[in-house]
């Protein structure tokens, strides 16, 4: 089998591949339309998410058995198409799930401790300790929406402290000894802190709107390490400004690019993000929770576990 890898990745990723009998080519630069006059030849893909492969690109693969996602989500792979055409989907959630649990953790001890603030102030020779006093997590209720692999790794990260934890997720029955299931409006009435960690898909696009944030009964802190377009940003915005949200740590945006690279020159800025970077209640990473030196390494290897488990 011949695979063409889309990224670079992790070098065990190709070097094991090729210990176990594949033939691996690389192609980090061409365009879409140029894979596309090529990919006929390709048994399998490994890609991060340089484009996205839609049904012209699946029909032009005409030998294509598996595409491998160097990441935990699909949304750049027509899945449904691939699937009607006997094409195995192959990501690696186990990979990062550890590293975006305890980033979530951070921003969210950042936020209660208000740590960035603090920091930039002494760094201006501002000594401003009562303005800096925090907010201890123990007593509070975190509510995990998406008790997948992510929701899962952040729940875990949480054992160490004195908190309620529930989880809200379409499918039933997927709490367990560190998150408790509950239904929308219990989850609703209860949480202070929502945490996002959903896939995108359909249901969960825009999902974080007016209408869902003013159907919590308490002000609650807000996070998102999953998908940036599963949250309307100015909706956002108005809840910080009323304090409906009473801080928000967003590693994810609304405007970031199909392929998570970049977002947007500054002449054509958003307002609702000129409001989020001058936030003082607000922490913004560049997606990088699930981007750690070590799941680099666990992403590559839960690939090549998955493709050698299927195909040999």
């Amino acid at each position: 089998m011949i695979i063409l890898h889309l990224d670079s990745n992790h070098p065990l990723l190709k070097q094991q591949l090729t210990d176990l009998g594949f033939t691996n080519h690389d192609d980090f630069t061409s365009t879409k339309e140029d894979i596309e006059a090529k990919i006929s030849t390709y048994d399998g893909i490994i890609i991060r998410s340089r484009f996205t492969i839609d049904k012209k690109f699946l029909d032009a693969a005409t030998r294509l058995k598996f595409i491998g996602r160097v990441g935990a989500g699909l949304e750049n792979i027509d899945c449904d198409y691939a699937q009607e055409k006997g094409i195995d989907l192959i990501s690696a959630p186990e990979g990062n799930r550890n590293a975006v649990g305890e980033h979530t953790l951070g921003m969210l001890l950042s936020l209660f401790n208000k740590l960035n603030k603090a920091d930039r102030e002494v760094r201006q020779g501002q000594w401003l300790r009562e303005a800096n006093r925090g907010l201890e997590l123990d007593g509070k209720t975190v509510g995990i929406i998406g008790y997948g692999n992510m929701g899962n790794a952040f729940s875990k990260k949480l054992r160490g402290f004195d908190v309620n934890v529930l989880c809200y997720d379409i499918k039933p029955g997927v709490g367990n000894q560190n998150a408790k299931q509950v239904d929308l409006k219990t989850f609703q009435n209860e949480v202070d802190v929502v945490s996002l960690h959903t896939p995108q898909t359909p249901l969960t696009l825009n999902m974080i709107n007016a209408n869902f944030i003013n159907n919590f009964k308490k002000p609650f802190w807000f996070l998102n390490t999953a998908r940036g377009k599963s949250v309307v940003t100015k909706d956002l915005v108005s809840a910080l400004k009323s304090k409906h949200i009473l801080g928000a740590g967003l590693d994810v945006l609304e405007y970031e690019k199909a392929s998570f690279e970049n977002l947007f020159t500054a002449d054509n800025m958003p307002e609702a993000f000129q409001y989020l970077i001058q936030a003082e209640n607000v922490i913004l990473t560049p997606h990088v929770a699930g981007w750690t030196i070590e799941s680099k390494e666990k992403l590559a290897q839960t690939i090549v576990d998955k493709i050698k488990e299927k195909f040999m």
